[in-house]
């Protein structure tokens, strides 16, 4: 028998977490102030309305119906489409190589926080002494055993909370994690805000600049912004939703996942600026000369603005710990949307499948453990996020909305939902949201020939992004020709 959630509660404590990660901390602040500062607002929450609550209520739907992960849900709904939910676990694969070493690098700062290890020039240190960057990301530079050593314990976390399952493992850690997150986060806003400089942070963040919202490139990064944020298009909420009672509410549950969601990145990115306008006044100098993005802003920036706190070792731990409990709540969803299709697939135990794909996993992330891994990240995520997500999310909302019956789904939500939904739902699924994430796939493609992303030679491109996407798609289509163990 399937396991079910022990609580809505739960649920929606869990998706949150799949929500909230690290880019709410470290992409959404800069995404702001680079399209428009509180003009950006605007594009945000009409993509939240049109595309993130949409999107999401039907990726909760598939999943509550079909009790079932990605592919086993896309094959139920017409056998050749298997391979669309292959695609998407393989996705979660190759993201979670990668993620667990960005924990690694915060669980190893949540112990330098402790005295300002980082020195008196953070950015050096990161760089330099910590990753020991090399020139290029086909110089690996040698393995660095730190972060070798945290992505062990990581993965070591991640396997005894998915080993002990949905209810005592998932849900639980939940139940934790996610008020004690929103509960740092706020210790951090309070003490951000009332810094001296602080306003002007806030003024850079929130300020109005209306001239952007004629740039359909802000629209297109608002859209953007809400699908990654919200873990929608890669399989990940359908596994999460599979596990719902019969009689769970699928349209609340959609709307309050993505309150929460958008609602916590307000706080992180007024937190971040007003951090960025006491450093920004202490140093004399504009805020565009220490704002930053990424792992940058994390790892360099913000230890830098610790150095000239009080108490800089209370909120350093603080600080870190909010990161990793927000990102580690994100990467079990991640790799929970792995298991789950494998044990359906071959019929293995979660014990097995749990243990197989952390094994994995470990090896997985070695690249991204060496003197050049920042490098090689960097490309990985690029290509994931632009066509391994997106063309995902695009395909699925294509064969979904328009020849999915989504007619018949949404009798189906409404059927176990308090409100029912409209035919702006229908609408946005099957007008608003593929054409934006067309734009984005078209846009992305057509940017990445024009020019080399980041200036990498073309070999790297090649053996870290199209060599990649192409083995993903090879590895979906042999997934999908497996046999079912049921």
């Amino acid at each position: 028998m399937r396991e079910q959630w022990n609580s809505r509660t739960g649920f929606v404590l869990a998706a949150v977490g799949s929500a909230i990660g690290i880019g709410n901390i470290w992409r959404f602040p800069y995404m702001a102030y680079d399209n428009g500062g509180g003009a950006f607002l605007i594009p945000y929450f009409f993509a939240m309305l049109t595309a993130g609550v949409p999107f999401l209520i039907m990726e909760f739907a598939l999943g509550h119906r079909y009790k079932s992960a990605a592919p086993l849900t896309f094959h139920a709904i017409k056998a050749r489409w298997e391979g669309l939910g292959w695609w998407q676990v393989l996705v979660c694969l190759v993201i979670s190589f990668y993620y667990v070493v960005v924990l690694g690098w915060t669980v190893c700062y949540l112990f330098l926080s402790f005295h300002q290890s980082w020195g008196n020039d953070p950015s050096s240190y990161f760089f330099k002494d910590f990753l020991k960057l090399t020139a290029g990301p086909l110089h690996t530079g040698g393995m660095r055993w730190p972060i070798v050593a945290a992505n062990v314990f990581c993965w070591l976390a991640t396997w005894v909370v998915l080993w002990r399952g949905v209810r005592a493992g998932i849900e639980r850690v939940s139940k934790i994690f996610m008020p004690v997150l929103f509960v740092l986060v706020l210790i951090l806003l309070v003490r951000a805000v009332t810094l001296p400089g602080a306003a002007d942070g806030l003024n850079w963040l929130f300020r109005p600049d209306f001239s952007h919202l004629w740039d359909y490139k802000v629209w297109t990064a608002a859209y953007g912004q809400i699908f990654f944020t919200l873990s929608i298009g890669f399989g990940i909420m359908i596994a999460y939703s599979s596990y719902l009672p019969d009689d769970a509410d699928i349209t609340n549950n959609g709307f309050i996942t993505v309150f929460i969601n958008c609602g916590f990145s307000l706080l992180a990115g007024t937190m971040v600026f007003g951090v960025l306008g006491f450093m920004a006044a202490q140093q004399g100098v504009p805020i565009k000369e220490v704002v930053s993005q990424g792992v940058g802003l994390a790892f360099a920036t913000i230890p830098a603005a610790l150095n000239m706190m009080p108490a800089a070792g209370i909120f350093g731990i603080v600080f870190f710990l909010a990161l990793l409990f927000a990102g580690f709540s994100s990467f079990l969803s991640v790799v929970e949307a792995c298991i789950a299709p494998l044990m359906e697939k071959l019929g293995w135990t979660r014990t097995r499948a749990v243990s197989v794909l952390c094994g994995v996993g470990l090896v997985g992330s070695l690249p991204f453990s060496t003197g050049g891994g920042l490098l090689v990240l960097d490309i990985v995520d690029h290509f994931i996020n632009n066509y391994g997500i997106v063309f995902g999310g695009l395909a699925e909302i294509i064969l979904i909305a328009w020849f999915g019956r989504l007619a018949e789904m949404r009798e189906y939500v409404n059927q176990v939902s308090d409100f029912p939904l409209g035919s702006w739902w229908a609408v946005c699924l099957k007008v608003v949201t593929p054409l934006t994430l067309g734009v984005m796939a078209v846009s992305n493609l057509v940017g990445d020939l024009a020019q080399p992303y980041g200036g990498y030679p073309l070999t790297a491109l090649i053996a870290f992004g199209w060599a990649l996407m192409a083995a993903i798609g090879l590895g979906a289509w042999w997934l999908a020709t497996k046999r079912w163990a049921y």
